[in-house]
């Protein structure tokens, strides 16, 4: 058993860097950030809402997994943003937010990597790493025309014992230091608005992101939405942002479904 957490401050609005353009909300408890800043952006919310929990419980992931965090133990937070981008390119935004989120925690983790499509993990390569971020991207069809919900988890200070499952990780265990939350989302908040400007250069994005994905080369599990799952090598990213797996049967363009690091001999 791990000992009892310390005392956990609330964040401290006060103290917030904001990017330029984004109006940051705090909220003591919701169900899931995604769900509430869905239903403004329906009645007319205008993008930058930054919408933070201090006690998420019922959070969404992809393929509609639910977890809950301890109060004041993470980073969970939803952007509304309005990209103008052809349909095409929409694709990338999940695969950008995970690199932001990659980025902004690279000086206190040194083995940040990223699991495709937008898994943050702590991968120090003897395994399936440690999943420290989560990330779930939502478009949203309003009067005003599309929008994006960018929903992120981040654990920041849980213990062993308050973690959903083994294969998490904290910032604060994996650093073995306490974490200052509010400077840590000003960090995370201004890493995503700053790189937004690479969904323009999606070729730029392409090679930013495979650089700290570790999928790539790895033995991997596809499980396809019809239930179907493929073994394979992990070759490439598209230029839509789908991952391309070399299988037995040929190549397979994975742009929908969950991908399992197979654990090496």
């Amino acid at each position: 058993m791990t000992d009892t957490p310390a005392p956990r401050p609330p964040l401290d609005l006060d103290r917030l860097v904001t990017p330029s353009g984004w109006r940051v909300e705090v909220v003591a408890q919701t169900p899931s950030t995604n769900a509430v800043v869905a239903e403004r952006a329906r009645a007319g919310e205008e993008p930058g809402l930054v919408l933070v929990t201090e006690h998420q419980t019922a959070g969404r992931g992809r393929l509609d997994r639910v977890w809950e965090t301890p109060a004041r133990s993470s980073l969970t937070f939803s952007v509304l943003l309005r990209p103008e981008l052809p349909p095409s390119a929409w694709s990338w935004l999940p695969l950008l937010t995970g690199y932001a989120v990659q980025a902004a925690l690279a000086d206190r983790l040194p083995e940040i990597a990223l699991k495709w499509p937008n898994d943050v993990l702590v991968d120090d390569g003897s395994g399936v790493g440690r999943k420290v971020c989560g990330i779930l991207v939502e478009r949203i069809e309003t009067e005003q025309g599309p929008v994006a919900v960018v929903g992120v988890g981040i654990n920041v200070d849980q213990t062993l014992d308050e973690l959903p499952v083994a294969a998490a990780t904290s910032v604060a265990l994996e650093t073995g230091e306490p974490v200052e939350r509010t400077g840590l989302l000003a960090q995370v908040l201004g890493s995503l608005h700053g790189l937004q400007g690479l969904l323009d250069d999606t070729e730029a994005l392409r090679g930013a992101y495979a650089d700290v994905c570790v999928t790539l080369g790895r033995t991997v599990d596809v499980h396809l939405p019809g239930g179907d799952v493929r073994r394979g090598e992990a070759l490439d990213i598209d230029a839509t942002g789908a991952l391309v797996v070399g299988t037995d049967g040929g190549t397979l363009t994975v742009a929908a479904g969950d991908v399992v690091h197979v654990r090496p001999a």
